[in-house]
């Protein structure tokens, strides 16, 4: 089972991984992690820490492809979290590996972060430390989650919104997540 969690920047995603490893006791991976283990280890591998998500995504692609790809093959689990992982990628994950995937793609509606902006950037360390100051406003973390939930909703993939109430509304993801592990071990 490999369970790929997707969203826009402190929206939850490792908070998410990190609760799901405490439940089901698999390991997870960062992309942050990835991202920069390549970045220092290979100055010419393609983007800096700077670039946008789709420039990074677009390298960090194969790899982390290659990563699920192995871990279906050898019957291994893992979660996978990032705001890397966007919906277009995983099209190209042939049938047999991805019936054994869970694709959680997350996000808020523009209500939430009206209500919730200071919460949103007070919890974003919940689980990393980010020792840099939140430079996006309201308009900016609007505009990111509407284009993500485009980009869910083009695909097709199950897009999970926040609309009012985190700690309630989560709730629905983890039953998801959830059904979907006893499908896969079903089959």
């Amino acid at each position: 089972m490999i369970i790929l969690i997707s969203a826009v920047s402190s929206t939850g995603k490792t908070l998410m991984a990190q609760k799901l490893l405490e439940r089901y006791h698999i390991p997870y991976l960062s992309i942050d992690h990835l991202k920069m283990g390549i970045y220092r280890g290979y100055k010419n591998c393609g983007f800096t820490p700077l670039d946008n998500t789709e420039v990074i995504g677009d390298n960090l692609w194969p790899i982390l492809k290659g990563i699920i790809m192995a871990n279906v093959e050898n019957e291994q689990h893992i979660i996978i979290e990032g705001s890397y992982i966007s919906p277009h990628y995983l099209k190209e994950i042939d049938i047999n590996y991805s019936k054994k995937i869970i694709s959680v793609f997350l996000g808020f509606s523009t209500n939430y972060i009206q209500k919730n902006f200071e919460r949103i950037v007070k919890y974003r360390n919940a689980v990393e430390l980010r020792n840099y100051p939140e430079e996006r406003t309201i308009k900016d973390l609007n505009k990111e989650h509407k284009e993500f939930k485009a980009q869910c909703l083009q695909t097709g993939f199950k897009y999970f919104e926040i609309e009012s109430d985190y700690d309630k509304e989560i709730v629905t993801v983890y039953d998801y997540i959830e059904t979907e592990k006893r499908r896969i071990d079903s089959i």
